[in-house]
């Protein structure tokens, strides 16, 4: 009797313990031009062009209901047979009712715009907490821009703090200036910069990795992306190329008077299509 409850007991807790494994995957693109056969895997891993179920969600874009309908009918055209654009206001994703509208999904893939618009309306709402889970359960989760920059737990907004000076942005490698806020969290270990060597990002990814040296900074660049696997294994996709920085072994961070930084002992990776990083052991995964 004891042995078949005790059974039971451990049925429960691998049964739990399976629940909390995330299975989904994460295709993470920097802006720019989408390959063909980048925007085909994420159809793959979504269940393939006729058994998919895609929702985009564009709040992002300024024209948010033209930018959906752009790409639906870019999905559709690499034959998904069923993708929709849901448009949601802050209101709506905060009714529990919404989240319905998720029920199903096998991939949902955010545009460009604006990442603070977007954070605007999904973060600490019922919408995020369905997207996690059907991210859990499976679904494969795309953006691009904006839509790579939401992805991480602590996201650049691309605003400023200490400089005013627009047409000479991100000069610096400066403590408290780059600001960040709450992203959606799917990535919790790295915080995600987009467009990255196009528009010479390195400022403010070295600034905000500094101010959080526990995290990864990952710089992908236009027309490139990175895919990451339920193990927390990553692969570069696309045409250029991905920064990685790695600062959790870095010594003797300080700063000037100004904010300027010093330190010691950071990593940097650059990685390139088929490379693969291990987020969890921090590490590049040598090539077969």
């Amino acid at each position: 009797m004891l042995r078949a409850i005790a059974m039971a007991v451990a049925c429960v807790l691998a049964s739990s313990a399976a629940a909390d494994e995330t299975r989904g995957h994460l295709l993470i693109i920097g802006g720019g031009h989408q390959p063909a056969g980048m925007m085909e895997r994420f159809i793959t891993l979504a269940g393939g062009t006729n058994n998919a179920r895609i929702v985009v969600l564009p709040m992002a874009s300024e024209d948010a209901v033209g930018t959906g309908a752009e790409t639906v009918s870019e999905f559709k055209a690499l034959g998904v047979a069923r993708v929709e654009s849901v448009v949601l206001t802050r209101a709506e994703a905060l009714n529990p009712e919404s989240a319905a509208r998720l029920t199903g999904a096998t991939g949902i893939f955010f545009t460009g715009g604006d990442q603070s618009r977007l954070a605007a309306v999904l973060v600490n709402s019922p919408i995020q907490q369905a997207l996690k889970t059907r991210y859990t359960q499976g679904a494969v989760i795309g953006g691009t821009s904006a839509g790579a920059a939401i992805m991480s737990e602590v996201m650049i907004t691309g605003e400023e703090l200490r400089n005013d000076d627009k047409a000479n942005a991100f000069r610096a490698i400066q403590q408290n200036n780059i600001e960040t806020i709450a992203g959606l969290g799917f990535v919790t270990n790295a915080i995600i910069d987009q467009h990255f060597l196009q528009r010479k990002r390195y400022n403010r990814l070295f600034s905000v990795v500094l101010e959080h040296p526990n995290l990864f900074g990952i710089g992908i660049d236009e027309s490139t992306a990175i895919l990451i696997h339920p193990d927390q294994t990553f692969e570069v996709l696309g045409e250029s190329a991905v920064l990685l920085v790695d600062a959790r072994s870095t010594t003797n961070i300080r700063t000037d008077q100004k904010g300027h930084f010093s330190v010691a002992e950071t990593k940097v990776h650059l990685l390139l299509e088929g490379d693969r990083f291990d987020l969890t052991k921090g590490r590049c995964i040598p090539k077969p």
